[in-house]
């Protein structure tokens, strides 16, 4: 079966790290489906049936965007808020992502010491994705240990990016594992 990827980028082209992953998986079609939510809803009109559809045919569904102001971009938000509803979700009768598995892959453009207890962030990674972990837990669903580069903004250099593409592509094909650059 085929890794769902819902992609949330809002400038993928300006992207180095995210725009490599992409490129990464679109050379793996047997295996990946990558879905751009920018490019799908340049308008913010998210066709919500489709999207439920789409989630019910997987059962690896893979996040990948940039920490945006320590969360999600805001249509990879507003897609959760639209696409997860009571019912279909959650609730009484909602259990379309139960036994799911849903992961993270993300771009941190700050280092990885400044997401230690200690660090200039205040907060680990763990502690930034409880919200999404938490959403996992309460559709049913399994929350994978996250996959994420640090130093997306200023430190990686080109060798650094393509490894990272060779990574999450392992990530994606084992559903397993946590890789951390």
């Amino acid at each position: 079966m085929t890794t769902l990827i819902i992609l949330a980028h809002p400038d993928i082209e300006a992207s180095r790290v995210n725009r490599r992953w992409r490129q990464e998986l679109l050379l793996h079609p047997e295996d990946v489906i990558v879905h751009e939510l920018y490019k799908e809803y340049p308008d913010w009109s998210i066709d919500v049936p489709r999207e439920q559809r789409l989630l019910e045919a997987h059962d690896l569904i893979i996040f990948q965007f940039p920490l945006y102001w320590y969360s999600y971009p805001p249509l990879l938000k507003k897609w959760l808020d639209d696409v997860f509803t009571h019912g279909w979700a959650y609730g009484s009768n909602g259990n379309k992502l139960n036994g799911k598995k849903l992961g993270i892959a993300m771009t941190i453009g700050d280092k990885k010491e400044n997401y230690l207890p200690a660090g200039s962030v205040s907060f680990t990674v763990d502690e930034i994705i409880a919200p999404f972990q938490a959403s996992a837990i309460h559709v049913g669903a399994t929350a994978l240990p996250y996959f994420a580069v640090f130093g997306a903004s200023f430190q990686a250099s080109d060798d650094d990016i393509n490894q990272s593409a060779v990574d999450y592509l392992r990530y994606v094909k084992q559903d397993t594992g946590q890789f951390l650059l």
